[in-house]
């Protein structure tokens, strides 16, 4: 799943650290969110979505994402 959290990251001049502290995971927890190899709960979508002040559509990409 495709994700814009490295680009609003940067936006805000955040580290992963900084941001896993702010939505209650590890900076590995972001890292691996970031490249693909990890995808997020609803649950930490919403606080990831939510701290950005986005939906969770506009922070994640669902369309590679198989039904």
């Amino acid at each position: 799943m495709k994700t814009r959290i490295p680009e609003l990251r940067k936006q805000r001049k955040l580290s992963q650290e900084e941001l896993g502290l702010a939505v209650g995971v590890t900076r590995q927890t972001i890292t691996s969110l970031e490249v693909g190899k990890y995808t997020a709960s609803l649950v930490l979508a919403y606080k990831i979505a939510r701290f950005f002040g986005l939906s969770i559509e506009d922070v994640f990409d669902f369309s590679e994402v198989e039904e």
